[in-house]
């Protein structure tokens, strides 16, 4: 196992024990809105503190990128972190979220993990060496088409400019799949892309700590990783399509236009 990998396999387990610690204290933490819809509570904070300080315990010089904040000094090294992906699902007693960590060497996605502090599974991904859920290969979906698929998204909660939009792709995507699934973590639906579990996945509106993990596990478990439009921007552009790689022809061609659109009208 790549050392950089077991560093952030360490953070995150380190950041999930916080998270554990503050399950049943949910109401007694103090919680403020960054942003419409956007929360941020103690726990946020604390395990991020844990898993920042982890990594520049054995990388000082690294860069960090986190959700609550960034430290380190400038390097080619770059951590994206988010240290709990599904506030809102915690704040309100839904078990559904995650630690996100990513490496990013030179501005390529290097390593990856994705911590479940609840089901404890931990997915993993070195570039170029596979992904791994709980140290067992695991691979993308190879089912031939939308037809029978199982896909997840995510609602534009931050930016509610991008609704008409979205609300316009999820009517196009619905009638071709077997149902569609918004479980509140853009972090581990994209982990449950690369183990299979979803055939395929969608949302506009996010971060690159969001989505940073979640990327390299989908393309090492031979997954296509796009933004909406079709391109490989999706860390600037903030949009993203994952998918097996005989689904995403069939998802991408119904979810472009709509992306198309909305940029041509906030462009306008």
């Amino acid at each position: 196992m790549h050392p950089m990998l077991n560093i952030a396999i360490r953070a995150a387990r380190a950041g999930g024990a916080v998270i554990v610690r503050h399950v049943d204290r949910v109401d007694t933490l103090t919680v403020t809105e960054k942003a419409r819809n956007d929360f941020v509570s103690e726990v946020d904070r604390m395990a991020e503190d844990v898993i920042v300080d982890t990594i520049l315990r054995s990388y000082p010089k690294h860069e960090i990128l986190a959700e609550e904040g960034g430290a380190g000094g400038s390097s080619e090294f770059q951590w994206v972190i988010d240290p709990l992906d599904g506030t809102t699902n915690f704040l309100h007693g839904l078990q559904h979220y995650c630690v996100s960590i990513a490496l990013l060497h030179r501005g390529r996605l290097d390593q990856a993990v994705v911590f479940d502090p609840i089901t404890q599974e931990l997915f993993t991904a070195t570039r170029g060496a596979g992904a791994q859920l709980d140290n067992k290969r695991i691979r993308a979906s190879q089912r031939k088409g939308l037809k029978q698929a199982l896909v997840g998204t995510g609602f534009p909660f931050r930016e509610l400019s991008h609704l008409n939009s979205y609300m316009a792709s999820l009517a196009a995507v619905i009638p071709h799949t077997a149902s569609v699934r918004r479980s509140g973590s853009a972090a581990l639906d994209l982990a449950y892309v690369a183990a299979g579990r979803l055939d395929g996945f969608w949302q506009s509106g996010l971060e690159p700590w969001d989505m940073a993990a979640g990327a390299l596990l989908v393309r090492e478990a031979g997954g296509i990783v796009t933004d909406c439009e079709g391109g490989d921007n999706y860390m600037a552009s903030g949009t993203i399509i994952a998918a097996g790689p005989k689904v995403i022809p069939e998802l991408s061609a119904l979810i472009q236009p709509h992306a198309r659109q909305r940029r041509l009208e906030q462009s306008a």
